[in-house]
């Protein structure tokens, strides 16, 4: 079966949603219209209109990748074994993220809104649990890993089922969306759904008032379950990557046109505006992160030397890499004499280089910084002896334990 052994294609297109998530968040001090913890006194609404498309497909990619990743993981393990190993790579570093990672980033946004304390007095107020932003207690950027978390540990029986022999009719009856364009269906519940909630329950990353995103995400997670689940599911997404990405390249056009419009005062006309933008989002979503995927496997699915060691530094990356990116902004942004272009083009390149220079020489080479940033342990070199035709001579080998 093609999906027994990990294809390197996913591998890259991870790190590439990893990279999309620092281009994304590193704008985002100098994004017109929106929140954030630190902001410039100028911002852009051009780089508003590109941070939207980086928001639309960058989570999608990372979820629906996420799901092929569950799959791998749930090779040669019970759902017990595989709830465990969840817990080990994603509660331990989320606790550490919560604790260690993310205050930082509420003392500077505090001390933007006037708090005049020190760091510990204000790390004190951590420890009363009070959620976040009234409170200092919050998994800021980290909630991706909540949602993977709750996502995996309630599925997990319904993964091991798909992966047993007891689910064989149902993957047969997915051969058939591996055929022609039927492929593209796994995104039609997705679509429907936001479409119908998003303007009801927008966005809030709290996992608990967050009804319509949580079914969202978790869509592009099935559907990477799916996908790398049946083989000519994801041959299908190859075989029409430039239909997909076509899709979605033109509902770019109606989307930006909408997003430049003038506001109007006709009701009727504002209404059927937003539901148009609401339907033509997770289109665009879809299109792309499907196409991508496409693209992928057609044109990635190689190693290189590198992939190893920047698989291992993608999750650490992202644990660490917004902390970096609100210090660096928050005196940033107090530099007047440069404009907004080249302060993010600064804030990207600092971010990624302290990011990997942290990763490198403070989590990768220890062990007890690997385990709390969720990475795999470090690999061992046991010796093994083994008995040749003299009996006095001994022959240490070297056996490399993944």
């Amino acid at each position: 079966m093609e999906t027994t052994k990990r294809q390197s294609y996913l591998d890259w297109l991870r790190i590439i949603s990893i990279a999309g998530v620092l281009i994304f968040h590193s704008a985002m001090p100098y994004v017109s219209d929106e929140w954030w913890h630190v902001r410039n006194a100028q911002t852009s609404p051009l780089m508003a209109m590109s941070n939207y498309f980086m928001h639309l497909v960058r989570m999608p990619l990372l979820f629906f990748i996420s799901g092929t990743v569950s799959y791998y993981m749930m090779q040669r393990r019970t759902a017990v074994s595989f709830i465990k190993m969840r817990f080990t790579r994603l509660f331990i570093p989320l606790l550490v993220g919560m604790f260690i990672i993310v205050p930082p980033q509420i003392y500077l946004e505090r001390i933007t809104q006037g708090f005049s304390g020190n760091y510990w007095d204000f790390y004190k107020t951590v420890f009363q649990f009070e959620p976040y932003p009234k409170g200092s207690f919050s998994w800021h950027h980290l909630w991706f890993i909540v949602y993977l978390f709750v996502y995996d540990i309630v599925f997990a029986p319904v993964f091991m089922w798909l992966m047993s022999e007891k689910s064989r009719k149902f993957r047969m009856s997915l051969d058939v969306l591996g055929k022609g364009k039927w492929v593209y269906v796994l995104a039609l519940p997705s679509i429907v759904w936001y479409t119908m909630l998003s303007e009801q329950f927008p966005e809030t990353n709290n996992l608990i008032q967050d009804g319509c995103f949580f079914v969202y995400w978790l869509l592009f997670l099935l559907a990477g379950f799916f996908c790398i689940l049946q083989p000519s599911l994801m041959n299908s997404l190859q075989r029409n990557r430039r239909f997909a990405i076509t899709i979605g390249f033109l509902c770019l056009i109606p989307l930006y046109y909408l997003w430049l419009l003038p506001d109007t005062d006709n009701a009727f006309m504002a209404e059927w505006g937003r539901v148009i933008f609401r339907t033509l989002s997770p289109v665009i979503a879809w299109s792309w992160v499907l196409g991508l995927v496409g693209y992928g496997k057609q044109y990635l699915n190689r190693f290189h030397p590198a992939l190893n060691y920047l698989n291992q530094a993608v999750y650490p990356f992202y644990i660490l890499h917004q902390t970096i990116i609100v210090i660096l902004a928050y005196y940033i942004t107090r530099n007047n004499q440069d404009t907004v272009l080249m302060k993010y083009i600064y804030t990207v390149g600092v971010t990624l280089f302290f990011t990997m220079g942290i990763f490198h020489l403070l989590i990768k080479p220890y062990p007890v910084m690997r385990f709390l940033f969720g990475m795999k342990p470090m690999e061992k070199l046991i010796g093994k002896v083994e008995i040749t035709d003299k009996p006095k001579s001994i022959k240490v080998v070297e056996r490399i334990l993944v």
